[in-house]
C-alpha cells in the first residue's frame, strides 16, 4: 500500500527494510524506533503514504485513533512506564524528520531526563477573540 518508494517508511512497509514489528493490521503499522527516546519507544504509521496529519483521510485517521489505547497500553505495560509521551510532529519546522506521517508513544519514567522545552506566551487584549475567529472561519 506503500506508495513513495524514495520514503524509509515505505520501505519498512514494503518489507525493503526490517523493523521490530509490534502491530500491523490493513491501516496501521506499529514499530519500535531505531533512536529511541526511551526503551519501548514506538512510531505508528499509516499504511499509505501520507506526509502530514492534515492529509490524512477521516478513515486513516480513526484507523490511527483506534489503534493507539491498545498501543499505549501495551507499551506502558511492557516497558513498566510511569506515564507516555503520544507525539506527532507535523512539518519540518514541528521537527518532522521523516515525510511520512508518524506519531511517537514515548514511555516515561520518573528522573528519565526527558522534558520539555516550553515557553508559554499569553494574548494580548483581543488577540485570543480575533484568533478564534480565524480558526472558526478556516474551520467553515
Amino acid at each position: 500500500m506503500a506508495e513513495d518508494p524514495a520514503c524509509i517508511f515505505c520501505k519498512i512497509l514494503a518489507g525493503e527494510i526490517p523493523c521490530h514489528e509490534i502491530y500491523r493490521d490493513d491501516a496501521v503499522l506499529a514499530f519500535l524506533d531505531i533512536g529511541p527516546l526511551s526503551p519501548g519507544h514506538t512510531l505508528v504509521i499509516p499504511q499509505a503514504h501520507v506526509t502530514t496529519m492534515d492529509a490524512l483521510s477521516a478513515d486513516q485517521a480513526a484507523a490511527i485513533g483506534g489503534a493507539l489505547p491498545r498501543l499505549v497500553e501495551a507499551v506502558q505495560a511492557a516497558t513498566g512506564a510511569a506515564g507516555l509521551n503520544v507525539l506527532q510532529n507535523n512539518g519540518a519546522v514541528a521537527g518532522q524528520e521523516v515525510n511520512h506521517l508518524h506519531v511517537h508513544l514515548i514511555p516515561r519514567h520518573d528522573g528519565d531526563g526527558l522534558g520539555f522545552r516550553w515557553k508559554p506566551e499569553s494574548y494580548a487584549a483581543n488577540e485570543a477573540e480575533a484568533m478564534r475567529d480565524r480558526l472558526r472561519s478556516a474551520l467553515a
